[in-house]
């Protein structure tokens, strides 16, 4: 598809759950629930890829999920470093650019050394970008704009009033990308849970009962025909988009 065919997302965020309640309902361990869902990761980027979505975020690990229990989180910081360490060939073969975005200073310092290792094998990238939210809060990404803000107008290089909304935005972690046209919740939930809060204010929600793992490939392409179905108004009328796409 043509990447400025307005009814194909340039940017999908995909918040993740389902995990362990796929696994708990086959009487597995929850890890299990979060290895099976690398297979969903795999099918939503071969089907975002195709259809010439430009970038894909996935929120991994959230800054409120320390509070899980501390099995489950050790479990989980093996298995991302292990998909670090084997999935970044594929994606520089695929010419997949690989970022991730959040706190990583409470990582253990193997993680961010292999953090930084994927992320500078596949920078040279542009076809299409795989972001991983990782220790990531809305909140946090918010905070840490207004605090760089802050110090500016503490050193005499800007004024308070000077400071808009583009200008917050352009401190945001998601500063150079598009922002999200589509967010994506798996799990039956129906809340975005501190993901993206400034960015997804006028993305389409679509929430699908399905867990995570069992959101492969048909899955995702609904949810892209889904979006390819609604008119998007950015607070106009019907009437006044209509005539836009028109002219």
């Amino acid at each position: 598809m043509d990447k400025t065919n307005p009814a194909v997302p340039r940017h999908v965020a995909i918040i993740m759950d389902g995990n362990n309640r796929w696994a708990k309902k086959r009487l597995l361990p929850g890890v299990a629930g979060h290895k099976a869902g690398v297979d969903a990761v795999r099918a939503v980027i071969e089907v975002c890829a195709d259809a010439g979505v430009e970038v894909l975020t996935l929120f991994a690990f959230s800054s409120e999920n320390w509070q899980r229990p501390a099995d489950e989180v050790s479990a989980l910081m093996e298995l991302f470093l292990g998909a670090l360490r084997r999935e970044v060939k594929k994606l520089d073969e695929h010419a997949i650019r690989l970022r991730i975005m959040g706190d990583r200073s409470r990582f253990h310092p193997e993680l961010q050394a292999a953090m930084r290792e994927a992320e500078q094998r596949t920078a040279r990238h542009t076809r299409f970008t795989l972001q991983i939210a990782a220790n990531y809060g809305g909140q946090w990404d918010i905070t840490q704009a207004a605090q760089r803000l802050a110090r500016e107008v503490q050193a005499g290089h800007l004024r308070p009033e000077d400071i808009s909304p583009s200008l917050l935005q352009g401190c945001l972690a998601t500063a150079d990308l598009p922002l999200p046209d589509l967010c994506i919740r798996t799990g039956g939930e129906r809340r975005i849970s501190n993901f993206l809060l400034w960015q997804l204010a006028y993305s389409e929600l679509y929430f699908s009962d399905l867990y995570w793992p069992d959101f492969k490939q048909a899955a995702m392409r609904e949810a892209l025909e889904d979006f390819a179905g609604r008119q998007r108004r950015f607070g106009k009328t019907s009437e006044q988009v209509e005539a836009e796409a028109r002219s």
